[in-house]
C-alpha cells in the first residue's frame, strides 16, 4: 500500500509517525558526521529538502529525542550500531531564518531577535537551580524582540555556554535558510544596514564560540566571505558545484522511478523525466526537485509546481533590470541554447547589478540554471581559468520564465496583445498606435534609472523581443541577429505553419547626425533588410517573397515609428 503524500510537511517526526511518503536521506547524517568539519555551509535551491534534513538532524542528535528509535528504525542510518548509540546524545540549538522576509531593516532585525528570544523561552528551565549565576539569569531575561545589538549578536553564543554547562557537553547548532534575510535586504534596499548585524552574529556564534561542537548552515546562496564570513576561517562551504553531499538533497532518478512505481505511475517515467530532470550537484546528475515530484505523485499530472512554489522576485529583478547583454544571453537560453561564463560562487549582492557572472552564479545557485560542462581556458599559459557552460535546468524552469516574462507586459493592458494581433495581420496603423502605448509603460519597467537615457530603447526592445518569444512561441520560431553599438536588433519570425506569413523586424535607434526624422530611421532599417538579404533564408525554405513581411522599427526616446 502506497504511503500518504503530505504536501509541505517538513517536520521529520510527523512524516515518520504518520506514515507519509519519505525518501530515506539518513545517509546524510553519517556523511556529515564523519566529515568532522566544525562549521559546514551547504547551499541548495529552495524546496530541495534542506529544512527536512535539518529537522532530521535535530531529531537524531538532540537530547530531547533520546530513545526515539521508532523515528529511525528501518532507515539506513539505523543499520549501524555506532549510530544507534549516537542518537539523542547532544544538546542542539536549532534555528531557521526562513520567515525573515521583511521590507525594511528594523522589521528584519526585530524578526531575527524574536526567533532568538523564542529559543530562549523554550529553554527557560535553565533559570531554575544554580546552573546560571544571577548575572547570567539577568542577561538571559533580556533576550527579547527589542534587545540591544550586543545582546542579540551574543545570544546564541551565550546559550551555547549555558547548554554546555547544563548538559556537560558542547552543542550542535543548526541554522536553516541563513541567507533569506540577506536576499530580502538586497531586494528591498537595506543590505548595508543588515550586513554588519549579521556579521557580528555569525562571528560570535560560529567563530569565537568554544562551546560549539559542530554547526551546520543551509541556504540558497554562498554570501561572499567579505560580507559576513570574513572571520570564519573554520567554514566548510559546499555549493551546487561541490562534490560533497551530492545526493543528500533532492531525489535521484532511481528514487523518483521507485516512487512512481509505488504510486502506480510507472508508465509516466518519460513525462516526469522530460519535465523535472536536470539538476546537477557536483558529479551527481539526474537529480530531481522533491517539491515537484511530491506534487506530481499527489496530482498525477505535470505542472510548474516548484517554479511557482514561492516568489521568484529576485530572479525576475536580475533579468528585467539586467543589461542588454544579460537579456540577449537569457533570450538565447530560452531558445534552448547555452552560455559560457566564469563563475564566482561567493555571491556579492551589491555587484549583481553590474556583473554578468554574478547574475549567472546566483541563478545557478537558485536552481534556474545547471552546469552542462566545464573546461579550463587560458589566453596565456599563466592565466588558466574555469569556464562553465550553463543552460536552463529543465522544461519546468523554462516554462516558469516564459510565464514570468509574459506577466511583465500585463501593465500594458490589452495593448501588447493587440499589437501582436496587428503584427500578424499586417495592420501598420494599429501597430504604431499600440506600440507607442506599450513603449511608455514598458520603459518604466525596464529602465532602472541608473543608466543613460540613450540606453532606454535598448532596454525596451530587448524586453519586447522576450515578450514576442512568449506570445508567439507555439506559432513561430524566433531568431535574431544582433550588432552592439548602433542600437540594432534584428528579429526573424519563421512560421511553424506554412499558412502564416514570415516576418522580419529591423530595430534602429534614431541617429541625429545621419537622419533628419524617424521616417529616415525607418527607411534605413528597411534598407538594412534588403542590403543584408535577410529574406534569403526564408526563400530557401520555400516561403514566397510575397509572404515575407518586413518592418522597420525606429526609436527616439520613448517615441516609436514602424514602417514597411
Amino acid at each position: 500500500m502506497a504511503r500518504v503524500v503530505s504536501i509541505g510537511r517538513q517536520d521529520f517526526e510527523k512524516l515518520r509517525m504518520r506514515n507519509n511518503f519519505y525518501v530515506d536521506k539518513t545517509h546524510f547524517i553519517k556523511e556529515w558526521w564523519e566529515a568532522d568539519d566544525e562549521v559546514t555551509l551547504i547551499t541548495r535551491p529552495r524546496r530541495f529538502g534542506k529544512t527536512l534534513n535539518m529537522s532530521m538532524l535535530e531529531k537524531f542528535f538532540s537530547i530531547h529525542y533520546t530513545g526515539r528509535s521508532e523515528l529511525f528504525e528501518g532507515l539506513s542510518i539505523w543499520q549501524e550500531e555506532q549510530y544507534r548509540n549516537l542518537q539523542g546524545t547532544y544538546p542542539v540549538i536549532s534555528l531557521s531564518f526562513a520567515n525573515v522576509k521583511e521590507a525594511n531593516y528594523a522589521s528584519a532585525r526585530a524578526k531575527i531577535c524574536q526567533i532568538i528570544a523564542s529559543e530562549y523561552s523554550r529553554c527557560s528551565f535553565l533559570l531554575d537551580g544554580n546552573c546560571l549565576t544571577e548575572q547570567e539569569k539577568s542577561t538571559f531575561r533580556r533576550k527579547s524582540v527589542t534587545m540591544a545589538d550586543v545582546d542579540a549578536t551574543l545570544a546564541i553564543h551565550q546559550l551555547s555556554e549555558y547548554f554546555s554547562r547544563y548538559y556537560g557537553k558542547n552543542v550542535l547548532i543548526l541554522l536553516d535558510e541563513y541567507d533569506t534575510p540577506m536576499q530580502e535586504a538586497y531586494v528591498h534596499g537595506y543590505w548595508e544596514e543588515l550586513i554588519q548585524f549579521m556579521k557580528s552574529l555569525f562571528n560570535a556564534t560560529f567563530k569565537t564560540n568554544p562551546y560549539l561542537e559542530r554547526a551546520l548552515m543551509t541556504g540558497i546562496t554562498r554570501v561572499s566571505r567579505e560580507s559576513i564570513f570574513s572571520d570564519l576561517n573554520n567554514l566548510k562551504v559546499v555549493t551546487t558545484t561541490s562534490g560533497d553531499y551530492g545526493d543528500a538533497f533532492g531525489f535521484t532518478e532511481e528514487e523518483v522511478f521507485a516512487a512512481l512505481e509505488e504510486f502506480g505511475l510507472s508508465k509516466r517515467k518519460e513525462e516526469v523525466k522530460n519535465w523535472y530532470d536536470g539538476f546537477t550537484f557536483g558529479d551527481k546528475t539526474d537529480i530531481y526537485n522533491p517539491w515537484s515530484i511530491v506534487n506530481y505523485l499527489e496530482e498525477k499530472k505535470a505542472g510548474t509546481y516548484w517554479a511557482n512554489s514561492s516568489s521568484n522576485s529576485l530572479a525576475g529583478k536580475l533579468i528585467q533590470e539586467g543589461t542588454k547583454d544579460i537579456k540577449q544571453d537569457f533570450e538565447h537560453l530560452l531558445r534552448g541554447g547555452s552560455l559560457k561564463t566564469e563563475l564566482d560562487e561567493q555571491i556579492v549582492y551589491d555587484e549583481l547589478s553590474g556583473k554578468q557572472d554574478a547574475v549567472w552564479s546566483l541563478l545557478l545557485a537558485s536552481g534556474y540554471l545547471k552546469v552542462k560542462g566545464v573546461r579550463l581556458h587560458s589566453e596565456t599559459p599563466e592565466q588558466w581559468r574555469q569556464v562553465y557552460e550553463l543552460e536552463l535546468t529543465n522544461f519546468e524552469v523554462a516554462l516558469m520564465f516564459r510565464n514570468m516574462i509574459g506577466r511583465w507586459f500585463d501593465s500594458s493592458g490589452s495593448a501588447y496583445n493587440d499589437f501582436i494581433k496587428a503584427l500578424l495581420l499586417g495592420d501598420e496603423d494599429a501597430m504604431n498606435e499600440y506600440m507607442n502605448r506599450v513603449a511608455l509603460t514598458t520603459f518604466s519597467s525596464f529602465d532602472t534609472g541608473n543608466r543613460p537615457s540613450g540606453a532606454e530603447p535598448e532596454r525596451f526592445y530587448h524586453g519586447f523581443v522576450l515578450g514576442l518569444m512568449v506570445e508567439l512561441a507555439g506559432r513561430y520560431t524566433l531568431t535574431s541577429n544582433r550588432e552592439s553599438g548602433f542600437g540594432r536588433y534584428d528579429v526573424m519570425l519563421e512560421p511553424r505553419n506554412r499558412e502564416d506569413d514570415a516576418i522580419i523586424l529591423e530595430f534602429k535607434v534614431f541617429q541625429p547626425k545621419r537622419e533628419n526624422s524617424l521616417e529616415d530611421t525607418v527607411a534605413a532599417a528597411l534598407a538594412q533588410i534588403e542590403e543584408k538579404q535577410y529574406q534569403t533564408s526564408f526563400v530557401q525554405k520555400g516561403i514566397e517573397e510575397s509572404r515575407i513581411l518586413k518592418y522597420g522599427f525606429a526609436f527616439r526616446g520613448k517615441e516609436v515609428l514602424i514602417g514597411s
